[in-house]
């Protein structure tokens, strides 16, 4: 059994730290806020999974060295906009422990994946990549989920598929670390639009359409940027946009409905209550797209609906009426 420190006291940080308390792994998570690691430590509870009592094999600090000394595995679950500030603020702690990324999406001032983000700051760090479709809700109470965790190096691969693994927790190895980062940051902004969708009260042809030719515009970018198609039809692609678009677990998807019932991003923000990782990442998907050169009017058009004002309507119509293409 590992000792594994978890830098991150969201939703997805814990319910990692109760699979793996589960199956006898000793916990320590970060939090940068001393009420949340009260209620962990005192109460057993989590505020973003209410319903959930922990088990015992986890504590939580406000003490980055507490929390990585000693640990042989590290994961880093902090939204992707703080990444490279609590790298800054850790890294003196940090030996020789793998680095595994759970945590999705690209620094808007950079349009970095994080993986580099990380790697800038401890240029010695190994790095792998925990991604697939899994929310924390269903992974906190052990619903079957089945995930890809990518490494340059396949010491990380197979400790975690070894370590991590149980029959409720599935994971697959790759060494596609681009693509499975490109998959888990990109179909947030189709879940956002999928949220646009359902708020306007569109149905389930125009779901499926948008599931489809979003993948289309995450694989076009994606193998741009050095990913590998075949990662990107799998489960840290694919799978994860079914079920981010599907899901009302998914907040991505909330903030988007609440844009296309008429609120502002602010009053999204508010509403949801937690990070919306993907209002970041259209950002960053957008430019990309100019950059590389790559056709993506699903991006481009909720890009305008956030920043320039565009009706959700009015960007369904312009979709709908482009011209005539072969598929």
């Amino acid at each position: 059994m590992k000792n594994i420190g978890i830098i991150g006291s969201g939703s997805w940080g814990v319910a990692l730290a109760i699979h793996l308390a589960k199956i006898g792994h000793k916990i320590r998570i970060w939090s940068f806020a001393k009420e949340e690691a009260d209620l962990i430590n005192n109460e057993r509870k989590c505020k973003f999974l209410p319903k959930v009592t922990l088990p015992e094999g986890i504590e939580c600090s406000t003490s980055y060295k507490d929390v990585i000394e000693n640990s042989e595995i590290l994961l880093h679950v902090t939204p992707s906009k703080f990444t490279r500030s609590t790298v800054k603020e850790y890294k003196q702690y940090v030996t020789n422990q793998p680095i595994i990324i759970c945590s999705k999406g690209f620094e808007k001032e950079t349009l970095l994946p994080l993986d580099e983000v990380i790697q800038q700051e401890m240029p010695n760090a190994k790095i792998g990549v925990l991604s697939g479709p899994s929310h924390a809700e269903e992974v906190s109470i052990g619903i079957p989920t089945v995930m890809v965790v990518a490494s340059k190096h396949d010491d990380i691969l197979f400790d975690i598929q070894d370590n991590f693994m149980s029959p409720e927790f599935r994971i697959y190895t790759s060494r596609d670390v681009r693509g499975v980062e490109i998959g888990g940051a990109f179909k947030n902004i189709i879940a956002f639009c999928a949220g646009v969708a359902a708020g306007i009260g569109l149905g389930d042809n125009s779901f499926a359409a948008l599931i489809t030719r979003g993948l289309g515009e995450i694989t076009r970018l994606g193998v741009k940027l050095g990913g590998e198609k075949d990662t990107l039809y799998g489960l840290s692609g694919l799978g994860d946009l079914i079920v981010t678009c599907l899901s009302e677990h998914s907040r991505n998807r909330r903030a988007g409905k609440l844009i296309g019932q008429g609120k502002t991003i602010e009053e999204a923000k508010k509403e949801v209550g937690m990070v919306i990782e993907s209002i970041d990442n259209i950002e960053a998907a957008y430019e990309l797209s100019k950059i590389h050169n790559v056709e993506m009017p699903i991006v481009e058009g909720v890009y305008d609906i956030l920043y320039h004002g565009l009706d959700p309507k009015e960007a369904v119509t312009m979709l709908m009426t482009r011209d005539k293409k072969f598929e």
